[in-house]
């Protein structure tokens, strides 16, 4: 198998007080998207790169959970029986 690198894209979108951050993978066949979202307390000082930390961090989060998913589908459709895989 040929070595393969593949690149994640995170855009943060900031809204008053909260930051969200889309996580984008695309491969030749599939495209993936996970969602992350932060939002500040009133009494916090505004950090914006807090917020996009945590933020990026839940959306990758759900994007691995999403590759999992993907990963537990392609076993099934080739042992042709339902699958449980764990992070």
């Amino acid at each position: 198998m040929a070595e393969q690198i593949w690149q994640v894209n995170i855009a943060f979108t900031e809204e008053g007080d909260r930051t969200r951050a889309d996580a984008i993978l695309e491969l030749a066949e599939q495209r993936f998207h996970g969602f992350g979202q932060a939002k500040r307390a009133p009494a916090d000082p505004r950090v914006p790169v807090v917020g996009q930390d945590l933020a990026a961090a839940r959306s990758l989060s759900d994007l691995s959970h999403k590759l999992v998913e993907a990963a537990a589908e392609r076993i099934e459709s080739f042992e042709g029986r339902p699958v449980t895989l764990h992070v």
